[in-house]
């Protein structure tokens, strides 16, 4: 069975403002979600799942899911404050949902199969998809051994503006060991700086593997989710702005040794709209990568990938 490809296109986009995952970049409305489901079809995935808000339903099943009609299986979950396992109450001040982890546990339903989890903004490049797609085709039938696409800091960095990581620390196998959230990180005189938790600038020497939240999973990850959830709500469901991160369920079950979190290194630069500023950049980007022939100008023509 070919892995699924789980898309988180819920968030807003509050920095940039508006539906940043509909805004066409490429030379015809293409827009980074497009790039995605395109290197990810390429490199054998088998079905796309997307996470939205019901909110902007309609514009996005327009805009979005009619492109990929004939070319790859498409489902939709949604992601609202209210689902929640019953039995459980939350403050009804709180406006958004729970994070990112509370977004991967609405796939439960329809993912029983090896699957990817990543950002409907981020451009993650054609070379961490074929990485990812394989590491999921030889975890077929296992449980807790998981993956996560390694990208080097200094490839992921934006022109506009600090950027927060999270930064990895492996085993001598290259598992991941822990991930830690580094803010405000930016390249300085020739050297990637940080601010610490005591607002002092500290380096990340080149080549440091950062997460760009493109994870690989069993469905198991699914159960261990919920349980760690239930336990979320009970100290935190109170809390109008607490968040339940996909980085804080995998630290938890490393450190408990329940699953093995391999980092598979990628080449390949990240890009995408940080700022309302990167986006000029995002476009040129593109069109460099049309000129070198790794996409053609229409994504979409004729149906084919």
């Amino acid at each position: 069975m070919k892995p699924t490809l789980f898309v988180l296109a819920a968030g807003m986009g509050s920095r940039y403002g508006g539906l940043k995952q509909l805004d066409g970049l490429g030379p015809n409305g293409e827009t980074i979600m497009d790039y995605s489901i395109y290197d990810a079809i390429r490199a054998g995935f088998g079905k796309v799942v997307f996470v939205i808000r019901h909110v902007f339903e309609k514009e996005f099943c327009e805009k979005v899911l009619s492109k990929y009609e004939g070319l790859i299986p498409v489902e939709v979950v949604f992601q609202e404050v209210e689902n929640i396992p019953e039995g459980y109450s939350y403050d009804t001040n709180r406006e958004k949902p729970w994070g990112t982890n509370h977004a991967v546990l609405m796939g439960m339903e329809v993912i029983k199969e090896p699957f990817a989890v990543i950002n409907s903004d981020d451009f993650y490049g054609a070379e961490s998809f074929k990485v990812l797609a394989d590491y999921l085709n030889s975890v077929e039938g296992k449980k807790n051994d998981y993956c996560m696409i390694g990208y080097r800091v200094e490839n992921t960095l934006s022109e506009s503006g600090v950027v927060n990581r999270g930064v990895c620390s492996t085993d001598g196998n290259g598992f991941l060991s822990s991930i830690i959230e580094c803010e405000k990180i930016e390249k300085h005189g020739g050297s990637i700086l940080y601010k610490d938790a005591h607002g002092v600038q500290q380096e990340i020497p080149e080549g440091t593997h950062v997460s760009m939240n493109m994870w690989g999973f069993t469905p198991d990850y699914f159960d261990y989710s919920l349980s760690m959830f239930k336990t979320f709500l009970s100290e935190n469901a109170l809390k109008p702005k607490s968040e339940f991160y996909i980085p804080t369920v995998v630290n938890d079950l490393i450190q408990s040794n329940k699953a093995t979190v391999k980092v598979l290194d990628t080449p390949s630069k990240w890009f995408g709209v940080t700022y309302a500023e990167d986006r000029t950049l995002v476009v040129i980007r593109i069109n460099e990568l049309i000129k070198k022939g790794v996409y053609p100008t229409k994504l979409w023509q004729n149906k084919q990938v």
